[in-house]
């Protein structure tokens, strides 16, 4: 009998515990796709950094902007490798288009780095010891990664992995 009572109890608990659970990811605003990270579709969650030349940066100060907004750490390939493909779109892009490359380790010399490699735009750090890092924000789970958020701060698309520039430059222009 006893038995038969704690079974009873330990189901009413799981099920509750189910329903909250189900309940609480229905109101998400930011929610996940198969690939990991923010789905498209969904507002970009605005954040403020400091950039490498020390400036605070907000994502919605590029508001009506479209942005390559590019997670990436110093000691990662594929980052270093589409480096030099981010920086020629970003000298090809134009005024209405903005690169923010979000770095993920910069206990790692990152100004040698950009210097290095001739980054002229915008690096932001980001570091794990920070209370709220931006990286979990867009809950970033391989670097790189990539959104392209249009003119209205919605993410129209996502890109895991390294870049090339022709894949750069269609995505951007598919979007508004």
């Amino acid at each position: 009998m006893f038995k038969k009572i704690i079974a009873a109890a330990l189901l009413i608990i799981l099920l509750t515990v189910a329903i909250v659970q189900a309940m609480d990811h229905k109101d998400e605003k930011v929610s996940n796709d198969n690939l990991g990270g923010l789905r498209t579709g969904v507002k970009a969650p605005d954040f403020e950094l400091k950039s490498l030349d020390g400036k605070q940066t907000k994502l919605s100060d590029y508001k009506g902007k479209k942005i390559l907004l590019n997670f990436w750490a110093t000691w990662c390939p594929p980052c270093k490798e589409e480096m030099p493909a981010m920086e020629e779109f970003n000298k090809k892009a134009g005024s209405d288009v903005v690169i923010l490359a979000v770095n993920i380790d910069p206990e790692n010399d990152v100004k040698a780095f950009a210097d290095n490699m001739g980054v002229t735009f915008p690096i932001l750090l980001d570091s794990q010891q920070s209370k709220n890092p931006v990286n979990e924000l867009y809950q970033v789970m391989s670097i790189p990664t990539s959104y392209f958020i249009d003119r209205n701060g919605v993410i129209a698309d996502k890109f895991i992995g390294g870049m090339t520039l022709k894949h750069m430059e269609t995505t951007m222009n598919s979007i508004n």
